[in-house]
């Protein structure tokens, strides 16, 4: 079973500017192939598939550095699969058309793996180590991190993590075999 903790970060003013480099990296690109694929449909009147604009990235960051040190590229691998899922959803009814990222409202970026907490900190690569107050236990194995920043500059992580055993039929069943040898 999946579940998420939401967990508040306090992060220093080097650590601020780096997560603002990486919000504006994964912002960029998302930018980038949002447009890539509005031009190609225009063009072609079909789909921009994913593997396309996946595949942009090792040139983009050839032409661009700055891509390849702010952001972690696995950061940049998720934009670009929620990118395929949003344009995904508009076009079988779902949701809407994928909108462009403005720096001036909430920014996010969501980590699929490499994140570990130690102690009392969220460990996050090219971030380092982020202060962090757990309200809850984290238990299970951490399936992704996704950093936020609201518009009144407090930032979060909603940890998402896989628990053993905890399918609901599994504890239904659980509680009936309990009961059957208490009788």
């Amino acid at each position: 079973m999946l579940k998420a903790v939401k967990v508040r970060l306090y992060p220093t003013a080097k650590q601020e500017l780096a997560l603002a480099r990486s919000f504006g990296g994964a912002r960029w690109y998302w930018n980038f192939a949002l447009n890539a694929c509005i031009q190609h449909y225009q063009e072609t009147g079909k789909n921009l598939k994913l593997a396309v604009y996946k595949g942009m990235l090792p040139q983009l960051k050839r032409e661009y550095p700055w891509l390849k040190e702010d952001c972690y590229s696995a950061v940049l691998q998720c934009v670009a699969i929620n990118l395929n899922k949003a344009y995904t959803n508009f076009f079988e009814g779902r949701a809407k058309f994928p909108k462009f990222k403005s720096k001036h409202h909430k920014q996010s970026i969501q980590y699929p793996q490499n994140v570990t907490i130690a102690g009392h900190h969220l460990k996050v690569p090219k971030i380092g180590e982020i202060k962090a107050v757990f309200h809850r236990e984290i238990a299970g194995t951490i399936k992704t991190v996704t950093i936020s920043k609201t518009p009144s500059d407090k930032y979060f992580a909603s940890i998402l993590c896989e628990t053993e055993g905890s399918d609901k039929a599994a504890v239904a069943r659980k509680r009936a075999s309990d009961r059957k040898s208490v009788v």
